[in-house]
């Protein structure tokens, strides 16, 4: 199984954990201080929010995989599309020790595809041991195309 993954930065942990609850019907998965996420089963979906990020809104979309061979076949996939493509490998982020590659689409939005591992105690465990400088936006890179990853929130658009 496959399931469809979304990450958005919010300005407030509490008040948009409370909103989801309602919106979802469902308890958080899993807490930390800055971040929470859902893994709801229907629909199949990874949601999580963190206020590490710059703006609110959409960091990145994904697609989290149940095995390492659903993770090769799309990694495959999008090699034989010709799409430009940072293979993370075996990488932590977001709580969690994942093997990952990352594509962006025509406008420059990041798409995470990865497989869970295992869990961890620290948001990213560089930050942690102290060989890198704290991030303060997800674990999303720059797109691979030099376009920005985050999609901006933006105010009175008009709905689907």
């Amino acid at each position: 199984m496959k399931r469809f993954h979304v990450h958005v930065h919010v300005e407030s942990l509490d008040k948009s954990i409370g909103f989801y609850k309602q919106l979802f019907g469902a308890e958080p998965a899993r807490v930390e201080s800055d971040y929470a996420k859902w893994m709801l089963e229907d629909p199949p979906v990874n949601f999580a929010i963190s206020t590490r990020g710059g703006q609110p809104g959409v960091d990145h979309l994904g697609i989290q995989t149940d095995n390492a061979e659903d993770l090769a076949e799309m990694k495959q996939r999008a090699q034989a599309a010709d799409m430009a493509l940072l293979d993370e490998g075996e990488t932590t982020c977001c709580y969690a020790r994942s093997e990952k590659h990352w594509v962006s689409d025509p406008q420059g939005i990041a798409w995470e595809a990865f497989h869970t591992l295992e869990n961890i105690p620290v948001f990213n465990e560089r930050e942690a041991v102290g060989t890198a400088a704290p991030a303060t936006d997800c674990c999303a890179p720059a797109a691979p195309r030099g376009k920005a990853v985050a999609i901006p929130v933006k105010s009175g658009s008009a709905c689907c």
